[in-house]
């Protein structure tokens, strides 16, 4: 079947037009007839025709489209030109239609009784092949006009729209300087037989100008490159690729960069070259670490024929002296964990390990990403809530919407996902009023979210105040205490269901504890804190651990060990967002996570959350803190101590920046603050504390103590209360005398000593010992219970160290 007509007359032509239209109608008639007068014109031009009728061909309703065709199936191209020139002209269309005879418009030379007997027949199948070409490969409506230009399709055109001699000369300028002249030019080199020359010209012109468009090639010679180049030989006789990388090899770039090369010349045959671009200075070595990018060319397979267990990054010939720690990076959108390993990643001691150290990770989320804005102030909305889950099961998770770049982030897995406003205030005041990047209707109530790959998913919602509520705000005072639809909906919490259901009443008589750990010693210092909170109180307690960093052997203790003594906990996480300034050392991401994000890692219905640094020792029921009048602050902190007179010498706070800064008020410590979460989001501390850390923490000079320094660098927008002194003894700052005092005990290194810390524990805490024993015995019992069920794993306590990795005050 083909799709259209044309005249060709053996020359090689470079441009073909194929003027599409309703040649019954007398737009598409008068394009015809500009288009034949341009060929007349020009010798590097031909053309076919495409009817497009306006309604369904009949024999009756298609006679200009019938004798166009009829004239090119039985004519020369002479003839044929000639003859549909007088078909296009609009007073032929009138006779015809008035009921002329045909053959009274033939041209000398045409054989009109061959013409009539086309034109007679009773099939209209090739108007019904042009009507469907039209339809289904241009995607045109019927009777709708376009020029087809070696491919490039000009239109539709719009109704009335004129396309006249003028713009196919234009056009035919374009196609010739661009591309036309230099394909015919090589076409006629290869020899092709000239009725075929033309329409390889056409398709090759097609072809490459549906290609994307990219920059233009540039050859660089290096000729210096016979000494200061890492060269690699392609395989000889074959066709390669000619790679050059130019790079800094004392950067994470280079890293990066080496793996990824490596791989490419297993997949391709390449002739590699690498330049080293050194910087001719360095005042400290840019790298400390060793990284391997995990990167396979090709699906590996076992002895057995069965797939490998997966791509590895393989660590080998490391120095043996240095403490190390295995970190992962990811991509910005996959939350990933660690889920088997017999040893503390946080402190690798290769002088102490027999073979190697295993680690095996997960991918356990993928990110759902977005921002969210109110329509009419062009402000994210503060407060506003999103929740994520099924139809079934609609609040699988939850979130709140930050006021820096109205970001939130909701983890899930592969899937389809539905993303609504919380029941509750936020549903109250505000509806959806437009939406990117979903995968729902513009006018949807209910967002369709689907995750189906390990790209990153970031959708934009604007949002917009009910009629009604146009004076409402979300964290207006008492908004939540009456809405118990809300307070029903936030029982689930963050990670997607607590361990216990709570009424208001069991909530409100809840302690709940947030604590960070990393590495096993700290996690050993853990386990020892949560059992003294426990000896010193009846009230419930809730722990609340950031799971990002916590070993699998804690993971899989934990619950164990709250069963044993009859706690909650709740294993809450977090992925740092890609705008917010990226800290590159894990103690300072862990400090990060202590205070940037605390309106966030929490569900809504927690008020308030005591932080207790994993290696202090509480001696007195920690309810009297939670119910500590904090007189309007979004937060209570203990002063540093400043009794212990020999270390004056080291308050880096009473000179300086801080003296200034500080103006006679406290400079606060971090190990123990508590925070009334509500006060904390209505003031919007978290936004704020975001975006000074934003600020500062691009200058390596700031934030050396990120925890401590940046809520005491905020004091003016961010009121810190100060606890009672006797919240916090460290002998490092404090004096023999307060001891006796002291309701909990914090291991602070001591930068004179350095005195390691376990051996510190034991010196200055009585019952630590005590605390240890008790929980080792208990951890030996979970092993025992663990092996007889079928498994083993190493002592926890056998990977540890004495000595203190971490930095901190």
């Amino acid at each position: 079947m083909s799709s259209r007509e044309s005249f060709d007359d053996g020359i090689i032509r470079p441009v073909t037009f194929w003027v599409v239209g309703d040649f019954d109608q007398p737009s598409g008639r008068q394009m015809l007839y500009d288009a034949i007068r341009h060929m007349k014109s020009s010798n590097n031009v031909r053309l076919g025709m495409i009817n497009n009728p306006s309604e369904n061909p009949t024999n009756e309703s298609s006679l200009i489209a019938r004798a166009i065709w009829a004239a090119m199936q039985t004519q020369t191209a002479n003839n044929a030109k000639n003859f549909i020139t007088k078909m296009a002209k609009e007073e032929t269309a009138k006779a015809i239609y008035a009921g002329a005879d045909i053959s009274d418009f033939a041209v000398g030379g045409m054989d009109v009784s061959l013409f009539k007997s086309a034109y007679s027949g009773p099939k209209v199948d090739f108007l019904l092949s042009h009507a469907a070409y039209c339809r289904d490969v241009l995607k045109l409506q019927k009777g709708q006009r376009a020029v087809i230009s070696n491919g490039r399709i000009i239109g539709p055109l719009e109704e009335g729209e004129v396309f006249n001699q003028d713009d196919f000369l234009l056009l035919e300028s374009i196609i010739l300087k661009t591309s036309g002249e230099r394909i015919k030019t090589i076409v006629q080199r290869l020899g092709v037989e000239e009725d075929r020359a033309s329409d390889l010209v056409m398709k090759v012109d097609s072809l490459l100008s549906s290609q994307p468009k990219g920059e233009a090639r540039m050859e660089y010679g290096f000729a210096d490159d016979r000494y200061s180049a890492v060269k690699i030989r392609p395989k000889e006789e074959e066709v390669y690729f000619d790679v050059v990388a130019v790079v800094d090899p004392v950067t994470r770039d280079a890293q990066k960069l080496a793996p990824l090369l490596l791989v490419l010349k297993q997949l391709v045959n390449v002739h590699l070259r690498i330049f080293m671009n050194c910087q001719s200075r360095l005042s400290d070595m840019p790298l400390k670490s060793f990284y391997r990018y995990v990167l396979e060319p090709e699906l590996s397979f076992q002895a057995d024929n069965s797939l490998s267990l997966g791509p590895m990054a393989k660590f080998l010939d490391m120095p043996q002296s240095p403490l190390f720690t295995l970190n992962i990076n990811t991509p910005d959108s996959w939350m990933v964990e660690s889920v088997h390993t017999r040893y503390d990643l946080d402190n690798i001691y290769l002088e102490e390990v027999d073979s190697v150290v295993p680690a095996e990770y997960e991918l356990e989320y993928l990110l759902l990403e977005g921002h969210c804005f109110d329509v009419s102030t062009g402000q994210p909305p503060r407060g506003l809530q999103f929740t994520l889950g099924t139809a079934t099961d609609p609040v699988i998770v939850d979130t709140i919407v930050m006021a820096n770049l109205g970001y939130f982030q909701l983890k899930a897995n592969p899937g389809a996902w539905v993303l609504k406003l919380r029941k509750g205030r936020s549903e109250d005041i505000y509806k959806i009023y437009s939406h990117d990047g979903t995968d729902s209707p513009a006018d949807a109530d209910d967002l369709i979210v689907v995750l189906n790959n390990f790209k990153s998913k970031i959708i934009k919602v604007k949002v917009q105040k009910k009629p009604e509520k146009m004076n409402e705000e979300l964290l207006s005072d008492g908004a939540h205490e009456n809405d118990s639809g809300f307070w029903e909906s936030l029982t689930r919490g963050f990670t997607g269901g607590s361990k216990t259901d709570e009424s208001k009443q069991e909530k409100d008589d809840v302690i709940n504890i947030f604590s960070v750990a990393s590495g096993h010693l700290y996690e050993r210092f853990l386990r020892i804190m949560m059992l003294s909170v426990l000896k010193h109180t009846k009230t419930p307690v809730k722990f609340w651990f950031l799971k990002n960093y916590l070993s699998p052997t804690f993971k899989e203790f934990i619950p164990y060990m709250a069963e044993e003594y009859g706690f909650q906990y709740e294993l809450i996480q977090y992925k740092w967002p890609r705008w917010l300034h990226q800290q590159t050392e894990k103690q300072r991401i862990i400090w990060g996570y202590k205070i940037l994000f605390l309106d966030v890692l929490f569900p809504l219905a927690v008020d308030k959350i005591l932080f207790v640094d994993a290696d202090q020792i509480v001696r007195t029921d920690l309810k009297e803190l939670r119910d500590f009048d904090l007189e309007g602050a979004p937060y209570g902190y203990t002063p540093f101590c400043e009794s212990r007179r020999e270390m004056d010498g080291y308050r880096f706070w009473k000179s300086g920046y801080w003296a200034s800064h500080l103006a006679g008020r406290k400079y606060h410590i971090s190990a123990l603050y508590v925070v009334d979460l509500k006060k904390f989001r209505k003031i919007a501390a978290g936004d704020r504390l975001r975006g000074q850390y934003q600020g500062l923490s691009q200058d390596p000079n700031s934030l050396s103590n990120l925890d401590q320094d940046l809520p005491n660098n905020m004091i003016h927008q961010v009121p810190i209360k100060s606890l009672p002194q006797e919240w916090l003894w460290c002998e490092t700052w404090c004096d023999d005398a307060s001891k006796k005092k002291a309701k909990t005990i914090d291991l602070c290194n001591n930068p004179q000593t350095k005195e390691p810390k376990l051996q510190a524990a034991v010196r200055i805490v009585a019952e630590w010992s005590d605390y240890d024993k008790e929980v080792k015995r208990f951890h030996r019992k979970f092993q025992k219970d663990k092996e007889s069920g079928g498994s083993s794993t190493e002592d926890d306590q056998s990977a540890q160290t004495d000595s203190d990795p971490h930095t901190e005050l």
